[in-house]
């Protein structure tokens, strides 16, 4: 999952008041307030490391706790490597407007001019999609669309994925409203490529990373360094966000999304990635990253976000708009605009906070998928910088998320008490046995060994495992490789008894939406 973390809550997944407000200041006693805040949230989620950064006009304060990996006793520091996951989004839209400034692009351009062979399902936006389109998630695609093509792994390469999108069928009109995608992200690092003749790695590396001297930070998500977060998640429960934290021992790999989400920075490099972004691309002695006309453009609203109203104890912080500009979210906190984004990859989840009206910003860094501490340290540190008073957002959160784990496990426990599994399948398993094609994502086989079906998915490695019969003609997967997702299978049938299509959903109703079973229908290859 490389995602935007919704404003209050997983979909599937301080002191009680303070007597006065804090203010970000590298004072001693400030410190002890958030190293006990950030102590109490850690132990409420059960979280085992964390880092932030906190930016104030020319000044920046970094803070690490926990340690990177459990059952080590490696702390957290300041350069320690944390995946960033989406927030690499907006340094895909930092190396567009390089080449903005630079005259080798125009945020107008229409990617089919700019892109050799660019298409999408719908021909008319396949012709009119801009620069523009494919950072702000309105090109028609469906919430998470064709995530599968690259998610949890693949051994397809990013060009590959980008010929795919001509076969991902749209959910809206085009430019007619929001859906979350990262797909179109890994187009934009096409164009960067056909553009600047160098890979988007390269150009971020060069033109970015080496530029704000961010040494610690990796442009692979495979990357391995000593000083480098492990990964965490709750997987043993009925449902993932439920159960004892545990090492993640497979995680996410691959650089074919990476433009939409691979990153790996520390609390110090995100540190400098914040003043240039408060600076609006200055650097200082006459420098830029990039130009003031493109930071304006990057920080511009482009998208409405629906809203929605959340849960009353998160109320305070209930934003009145949002919208999505380029790499970036723009809403309002508690009457002060701030520019934000989430990020988050399996066993690791941040945020970034731009406070413009005090010219401060501020990240945080977790090793785990625990939103609830990674959301009340944001807004309890925008209560800081902001001079509010502030509820308790970790007792706030820790009831939401309870309530949602809960919520979760009844609907689940719910849907297999309705099963009836001594009906069916209508086939002998061998009927069942086979190569089928998703037009978009490519083949699935089905195979039988010694009284047993199997499902392996061909173009992801990892993605295989038994079907167990659940009713009529429907089996679940069990993947064999842990953390993953497993879902129902269902099979219809022609006249004839001969199978006519395949299709497949998510079995948890926590199932993050990277998981995108539901875009998938299968026919037989004939």
């Amino acid at each position: 999952m490389i995602r935007q973390i919704p404003y209050y809550l997983f979909p599937r997944l301080c002191l009680a008041w303070l007597a006065t407000a804090l203010v970000f200041t590298s004072t001693s006693a400030v410190s002890q307030d958030l190293d006990a805040y950030a102590t109490r949230a850690m132990k409420t989620f059960d979280t085992p490391g964390m880092a932030v950064v906190m930016v104030e006009g020319d000044k920046t304060t970094t803070h690490a706790w926990g340690v990177r990996r459990l059952g080590s006793a490696a702390p957290v520091d300041a350069h320690t490597i944390f995946p960033i996951g989406s927030n690499t989004k907006a340094f895909t839209a930092a190396a567009l407007a390089i080449l903005v400034d630079q005259g080798k692009l125009k945020w107008g351009d229409r990617v089919a001019d700019r892109l050799p062979g660019f298409r999408m399902y719908d021909a008319y936006a396949s012709q009119e999609m801009t620069v523009t389109d494919l950072l702000v998630h309105r090109s028609g695609l469906g919430l998470g669309a064709g995530d599968l093509l690259w998610f949890p792994a693949t051994n397809r390469s990013r060009a590959e994925l980008v010929h795919a999108l001509r076969y991902l069928k749209p959910a809206t009109t085009f430019r007619s409203g929001f859906a979350y995608d990262n797909v179109l992200y890994s187009a934009a690092g096409e164009l960067i490529e056909a553009v600047s003749g160098q890979r988007w790695e390269d150009f971020v590396q060069q033109h970015v990373l080496d530029v704000l001297g961010m040494h610690d930070t990796r442009v692979s998500i495979d990357a391995r360094v000593a000083n480098q977060a492990s990964l965490h998640a709750k997987m043993s429960g009925p449902v993932r966000g439920a159960g004892p934290q545990s090492v993640l021992t497979t995680v996410m790999t691959g650089d074919v999304i990476a433009p939409a989400g691979s990153l790996l920075s520390s609390a110090t490099d995100m540190g400098r990635w914040l003043q240039v972004q408060l600076k609006h691309g200055a650097l200082g002695d006459g420098k830029r990253l990039f130009s003031e006309a493109a930071s304006q453009a990057m920080w511009t609203p482009q998208t409405l976000i629906p809203l929605s109203a959340g849960p009353e104890p998160l109320a305070l912080g209930q934003p009145q708009f949002e919208a999505y500009a380029l790499g970036l979210m723009v809403r309002d906190y508690r009457g002060h605009k701030i520019i934000t984004h989430t990020g988050g990859v399996l066993g690791g989840i941040s945020v970034v906070v731009i406070i413009p009206d005090r010219h401060a910003a501020f990240a945080v860094l977790v090793n785990s998928e625990d939103v609830g501490t990674l959301f009340a340290m944001r807004d309890h540190l925008l209560d800081a910088a902001l001079g509010l008073s502030s509820p308790d957002w970790i007792a706030n959160y820790k009831k939401i998320f309870d309530q949602g784990n809960e919520q979760a496990l009844q609907a689940l426990q719910a849907s297999k008490a309705a099963f009836h599994p001594e009906s069916g399948p209508s086939l002998p398993l061998s009927g069942y046995a086979g190569v089928y094609r998703d037009p978009w994502y490519g083949t699935a086989t089905i195979s039988q060994d010694k009284g047993a079906l199997s499902l392996s998915f061909d173009r992801s490695p990892g993605m295989h495992g038994e079907l167990e019969h659940v009713q009529y003609d429907t089996f679940r997967t069990h993947w064999a490789t842990p953390g993953m997702e497993d879902a129902y299978v269902t099979f219809a049938l022609h006249p004839d008894g001969s199978i006519d299509r395949m299709t497949m959903q998510a079995i948890s109703p926590a199932a993050d939406f990277s998981w995108d079973y539901q875009d998938l229908h299968f026919t037989p290859e004939k």
